[in-house]
């Protein structure tokens, strides 16, 4: 987790991201503006890993406070499977994972294939594929690599471009879509 200056700045950044993507999205995303705005506000995130066999469904945060207990539990959920270590995640990137799940308006939770990763973890993914950086945000508990069976790639992605709030990956040939908190950018097909 990061602390709570760049988390403010974060939450006011998603905020005008949602208000000004009503505008900019619409019709596709005509939701997108209530999701961070309002009464009652509260982010939810729902995933299972296919690896572990674990589902999550919780909310997390509740009119502009973070729920320590959910985070720690979303911090076990998306830990390297592999070696079974933890380390905290950034809630930017679960807050992106969150909204572009809103936006797209679907009950089906993220299949997560991948959160954080230990460099040991990162540096054997990179021995067999071109397509895992070197200092991926993964080793840094910042991204998610994430499936739905109910939607297309390009629809994830479209989602997740929509925050406007860190990095968007597409993996059409392996069907999943990367999100980060990083820098906002995005790359693939």
């Amino acid at each position: 987790m990061t602390n709570d200056s760049s988390l403010s700045f974060t939450r006011r950044a998603l905020l005008g991201a949602f208000a000004a993507t009503t505008v900019a999205a619409a019709p596709t995303f005509t939701k997108a503006a209530g999701f961070l705005r309002g009464a009652g506000d509260i982010r939810r995130i729902k995933m299972f890993s296919g690896r572990t066999g674990e589902r999550i469904d919780m909310i997390y945060w509740i009119e502009g406070d973070y729920i320590p207990d959910a985070a720690k539990e979303i911090t076990y959920f998306m830990r390297d499977w592999r070696t079974d270590s933890t380390k905290g995640v950034d809630l930017r990137t679960v807050d992106i994972m969150a909204a572009a799940h809103n936006l797209l308006d679907i009950n089906e939770p993220f299949m997560l294939l991948s959160g954080y990763r230990s460099p040991q973890t990162n540096a054997m993914l990179r021995s067999k594929s071109r397509g895992v950086a070197k200092n991926s945000l993964h080793m840094k508990a910042q991204a998610a690599d994430l499936r739905l069976a109910s939607r297309s790639v390009n629809q994830m992605a479209r989602a997740a471009l929509a925050c406007k709030a860190g990095g968007v990956g597409r993996y059409s040939g392996s069907n999943f879509v990367h999100m980060d908190c990083g820098p906002v950018r995005n790359w693939g097909a």
